[in-house]
């Protein structure tokens, strides 16, 4: 049995604006570990953005394969992509893409409504969810009624809610004042030991230095992949 979450093979991804062909990345390859933390760094243009969308199933490359827990993901449809999505990865983002209208508990039961959870069981699986990141006195609080920080524990709880592979974080404290930041990043590394791999996209030095691995891409290629 492979202890291997990703596997990416000369991954390449051309965009054409126009008549103009934009190489976002060149060839890249990566494995990654289950049970890892991993930090993609690099500045804007470097290709991690692209390079996330490709981990995330959120896009698909212009060559190369990818395989995800053992699964060839790299040309399949829309479709195919977003059940991938929902049950292998768990995102986490720097704006918590929350519902308003809807309750801390709604919010983070929703990947279960499209995995076809049933209704009773998704709600104690979000309960259960959202008190492991300190949250079980809000499951009835909306987003508005919470602080940025606990905006960003509810996103992390629903990205925890279905057990999945990998837990990819966008930038996941861009919008948290430097407390609440390091808040953040301590309840990430709790997640880490508990066996869960992550991944962590960010631009900022000392958040890329709690994780265990730095990845940094500039031009569409890995320049460096150090362990810390």
């Amino acid at each position: 049995m492979s202890n291997l979450v990703i596997d990416i093979k000369n991954i390449g991804k051309t965009y054409k604006i126009g008549e103009v062909v934009v190489n976002a990345l060149e060839t890249v390859d990566l494995k990654i570990n289950k049970g890892e933390y991993v930090a993609l760094m690099g500045p804007s243009g470097s290709g991690k953005s692209t390079l996330m969308n490709i981990l995330g199933c959120l896009d698909t490359p212009s060559k190369g394969n990818y395989l995800l827990n053992g699964i060839d993901v790299s040309f399949m449809t829309d479709n195919e992509l977003a059940e991938i999505r929902n049950k292998e990865i768990g995102f986490i983002f720097q704006t918590f893409n929350l519902l308003s209208r809807n309750t801390s508990l709604e919010n983070v039961a929703l990947p279960l409504v499209y995995a076809g959870v049933a209704k009773t069981e998704r709600l104690e699986m979000a309960k259960k969810s959202l008190e492991s990141v300190g949250l079980g006195d809000r499951i009835e609080h909306k987003p508005n009624e919470l602080s940025g920080g606990q905006r960003q524990r509810v996103a992390i709880a629903r990205a925890l809610v279905n057990s999945p592979a990998i837990i990819l974080a966008d930038e996941p404290t861009g919008n948290l004042d430097t407390k609440t930041s390091h808040e953040i990043m301590d309840l990430l590394e709790e997640i880490h030991k508990k066996g869960n791999t992550v991944i962590i996209v960010t631009h900022e030095e000392d958040i890329a230095k709690r994780a265990k691995r730095i990845v940094r891409l500039r031009d569409g290629v890995i320049e460096s992949d150090t362990i810390s």
